[in-house]
């Protein structure tokens, strides 16, 4: 059986490596959700928010908190 590829975020663009959506793409967010809990999923993508507001500072804050928390809730 083939491995499935992992849906990570490619630097500094913040899309998904496989897939080329903006990332956590679904498939991301599945594996995601599914082994964190809440809060420990919730303070990672924080700091992923974070290290994507680096990348990004043409990006407003609430498009990052969207894309990046708002879904864990």
């Amino acid at each position: 059986m083939a491995e499935e590829a992992e849906h990570l975020p490619a630097r500094p663009s913040w899309d998904c490596r496989v897939c080329g959506r903006r990332w956590p793409c679904e498939p991301a967010r599945e594996v995601l959700s599914r082994t964190h809990g809440r809060m420990d999923l919730a303070v990672l993508m924080w700091n992923y928010l974070e290290e994507a507001a680096r990348d990004m500072p043409q990006a407003a804050a609430s498009a990052l908190f969207d894309r990046f928390l708002r879904w864990t809730q």
